[in-house]
This record gives C-alpha cells, structure tokens and sequence, in this order.
C-alpha cells in the first residue's frame, strides 16, 4: 500500500503537466454587420478586455474578388464561410435564403462531433435559420448532427416580442439570448458553442452610419460582456482553457446602410480573440475562413485528411508555417506563391483534375515536386497536365492550403 502511495506522488512529480491537463473549450460570437472602422471608434470595454489577453485585428470576408472563390458579403454565407472554413464555391451558400448548402462541407460543429461524440456542443442564436439550415440540425445530409444544446427562434414570437419598425424586438432577443448564453456556459460549460446576435445590422440597415448605428455595438458590447465573464468564471472555478472567438460577418457600403459587394468596406471585417498563443499569421490580414482551422487547433480537433484538403484558410493559433496559396498557369509551369512564416522547411505540392469531394466522393492526389517554404514561391512543371479544374494542395509540416486553377 505504502509503495502504491509512494508511487501516485512520484507520478504527479515527474509528470506535473498530465496531472494539470486543462480541458479545451471554445466559443464562437458573431456580432452582424460593424464594420472595423466603426468597431475603432465605438467604446467596446469588454471586447477590448478580451483583445488584451489575446488580440484584435482586421480580417477580410469574400474570397478573391475576380475568382473562383469571390463570395458575397452576405450575412448567412459569412456564418457559413466561418462555420465550414470555406468560401461560397464550397459550401454554396449564396444568400440568406440558404437554399441549398453543401454539407459535404463540414462545419466545425459536425467535425467535432464525429470526431468527439460524447462531447457538448451549444447553440444560442437570434436566428433559427443558422441552426437548423446551417448547422443542418438532424439533417439526414449532416449524419443527423444535432447540437447538445440549442436557444433560439424567438424572432418567431410575435405575440411576446412585437414586431415594430424600429427592430427594438431584435434588441430584445439578442438580450436573451446572451442571458441564457452566459448561464449555460457558466452552468454545464458546453465545449464547443456559438452565438449569435444581430441588432447591429438591423441598425445599419435602418439607419445607416448613425448613432443608433454605434447604439447597437455598445449593446452588443455588453451582451459579449456577459459571455466573458461567464469563462473567467469557468477558468478560475474549474480545470478549463477557454477560446473565445469573436468577428462580423461582412462591413457596409460607405453610407452603412447597405452590404453585398467587394468595396474595401464591405471586405473589412475585424477577429478579436483571448487567444494567447497567436501566430504571425493573425496580424497579417487573416480571412474569414481562418477561425474554422484555428478552433480546430485550440481544440486538438484533427480533421480527416479528405476535408483538411479542402480547408481555404490558416490557422492565427499555434504553428504556421505559411499562408494565402495560390497557383496559376504560367506557359507550362506551375507559378506557385504564399506567405512564408517558418525557416528551413520542406513543403510537397499536391494535385488533382478531379472535384468528386463536391459530391461526396474523393479525389485522387498525386505528388509534382517539392518546395523550400522559407522561399514564398516555386515554379513547378505541369508535365502536360490537362483538365477544367486543377485542385493544387501546398502540404506543409502545419497543414494543407489549396487553390484551384479553373478554366473558364
């Protein structure tokens, strides 16, 4: 017995960061439609709070415009481009009549799920669309995903919460909503969430550039506030790790009331994150499509290779060891180029000329050489390879980044 003991101690001696593991958890915010000019110049205390344990930077929602992958700025394809880790192309949400997504697309929540199926997922959301066609809730296309926990719909509630021409019912539902968001999360602490809130676009909508406009932000300010104070309950009282990612689905046309386009406006969203393990990536214009790749690796969720091919984004969390790929035709060559963020590694470039994924099938890659990644660029033979699409994956020693070159 005494040498049972003996050994117990010993353990928790020489193995002191097994004994102190911390439970990974995340939650996802998205406050619609502040531009980052606004977001600037609003008081927001508690997303300034926020920042400074982590960061805040300005990001971009849209795809590349002119290509394959320009998306609109819409507010339930942002949603979608951050829940999937991919632009519009992919995950074919074109508007917010969402009218027929491509699940074959996971969102993160489904590649949480499938890959932790005892573990908890929460939803709490102004819109009931962002659950049940979005998350594809119980869908027989998601394998029947349904979240652990779900609070929305109440702007379906006309009786309770009137509808009038100043969207004053909208405000109200974001309070509830961010209400129940903090209790449940201090309460039962779901590992991995999202919420919702809208006001904000309603008032630029309404309103435009305005002072109801900045209104809005300050309440969803203090809606967040409640969120934040609800982890720091849970990081103190309990053994956990919190990630809290907060962003906007899309800027405004230079009036505010309007939204859609490719202006430099419409494409300047902003991420604000606790994040304390921020790569160089997260300040060098990350995108939209950046936050599915970083919760993932907060949460040491390892997606199946067939997805992580599909990924459009980077993760700002941990290592990265590049970013922004893209490919072209150049005579017959390759002209490969991406951000280089480490030194004295190898990368493979990868291709295919199929698309089978779209429809749930798989591609086959094959390997077409291999590139120095400090460099940032590589020229690579096309030996004659021809097809409408060519699906080109960097891999690096961090994870895959693809780009398609399309003929049009």
């Amino acid at each position: 017995m005494k040498k049972t003991i003996l050994a117990l101690l010993l353990g928790c001696i020489l193995f002191p960061a097994l004994a102190q593991q911390k439970t990974k958890k995340a939650i996802l915010i998205i406050v619609d439609g502040i531009p980052a000019d606004v977001i600037d110049s609003v008081p927001t205390p508690f997303i300034d709070q926020i920042s400074k344990v982590g960061g805040f930077t300005k990001a971009i929602m849209g795809g590349d415009p002119g290509t394959y992958s320009q998306t609109p700025t819409i507010s339930a394809v942002g949603y979608n481009s951050m829940l999937t880790g991919v632009w519009a192309n992919k995950h074919n949400v074109w508007g917010n009549g969402i009218e027929d997504p491509n699940y074959h697309y996971w969102t993160i929540f489904r590649a949480f799920k499938e890959a932790n199926p005892a573990r908890k997922t929460a939803i709490f959301s102004t819109w009931l669309d962002n659950r049940t066609k979005l998350l594809g809730d119980n869908l027989p296309q998601t394998s029947h995903f349904q979240p652990d926990y779900f609070f929305d719909g109440f702007e379906l509630d006309t009786v309770n919460l009137p509808h009038g021409k100043d969207r004053l019912f909208i405000h109200q539902i974001d309070e509830l909503v961010s209400k129940e968001a903090a209790r449940y999360l201090s309460e039962s602490a779901p590992d991995l969430s999202w919420m919702y809130l809208e006001y904000s676009d309603d008032m630029g909508h309404t309103f435009g550039n305005s002072p109801q406009m900045v209104d809005g932000v300050k309440k969803a300010d203090a809606q967040i506030g409640r969120v934040w104070e609800a982890i720091q309950h849970r990081e103190k009282n309990f053994n956990e790790d919190w990630l809290i990612v907060i962003t906007t689905d899309h800027g405004r046309t230079a009036n505010g009331f309007g939204h859609g386009g490719h202006s430099e406006r419409e494409r300047t969203i902003w991420i604000a994150t606790n994040s304390n393990d921020l790569n160089p990536h997260f300040k060098d214009s990350p995108e939209m499509v950046d936050i599915f790749p970083s919760v993932a690796t907060h949460l040491g969720l390892a997606i199946p290779k067939s997805n992580a091919l599909e990924l459009d984004g980077s993760s700002f969390i941990g290592v990265v060891d590049a970013a922004d790929f893209k490919a072209e035709l150049a005579g017959e060559n390759f002209q490969l180029t991406w951000k280089a963020y480490s030194k004295g590694k190898k990368g493979r470039v990868w291709i295919s000329t199929t698309n089978e994924f779209k429809t749930g099938g798989l591609d086959n890659y094959w390997l077409i050489g291999e590139v120095d990644l400090e460099s940032g660029s590589a020229t690579l033979p096309t030996k004659d390879i021809q097809s409408d699409i060519l699906k080109v994956v960097l891999e690096t020693p961090s994870g895959y980044l693809n780009y398609w070159i399309v003929k049009e």
